[in-house]
């Protein structure tokens, strides 16, 4: 058995969408006791620290829903059944920049709200970038500006709220430390 392992009694689908879907557990606690967890199921995402030969960060701005008004993000995407993630952050950065790179290397995976969600991003850095001639276009349902930022300018957008989810502040942080630390 596991450190504090919740133990699953029985599962109940409440909800299957295009993204994600909802289920309660009814799980046996670490001392015997019973208790409910909602869980929000995710197939998993891939997010991109795409850095230009003059060391601007490539980023996109579109409008999230969930916040009711635009975002300025690092290309991400939703991996599809049995993909890669190595191959959806490359199919991700063409669909959402128009450019692909000489170099795509894993820097880290992450949970992002581990207390009721299973999404997991994996998260790599793309350099050699170039712009293509013919990209692919991005979901039907996705509208999106490209932006490209210097550290300073992606800094300043932490500070002015612009910039607001985790994994493009993992980014930009990620990448202020690697300046920091002289590489």
């Amino acid at each position: 058995m596991k450190k504090f392992e919740e133990v699953t009694i029985s599962t109940q689908s409440i909800y299957a969408g295009k993204v994600i879907s909802l289920q309660v557990d009814e799980v046996r606690l670490p001392d015997g006791k019973t208790s409910k967890r909602e869980i929000v199921k995710h197939p998993g995402a891939v997010a991109v620290i795409a850095i230009t030969d003059e060391g601007k960060i490539i980023m996109v701005e579109q409008y999230r829903k969930a916040m009711e008004r635009s975002q300025v993000e690092i290309p991400a995407g939703k991996l599809e059944p049995g993909e890669e993630p190595m191959n959806t952050a490359k199919r991700e950065l063409d669909e959402e920049t128009g450019y692909e790179c000489e170099t795509m290397e894993p820097l880290i995976s992450f949970y992002t709200s581990p207390g009721f969600a299973d999404e997991i991003i994996h998260l790599f850095v793309a350099k050699g970038l170039k712009k293509k001639a013919v990209s692919a276009a991005c979901d039907e349902d996705e509208f999106v500006e490209l932006l490209e930022l210097t550290l300073e300018e992606a800094l300043q957008f932490i500070k002015e709220e612009k910039i607001q989810d985790a994994k493009t502040a993992y980014a930009v942080q990620y990448l202020q430390l690697q300046q920091l630390m002289g590489k």
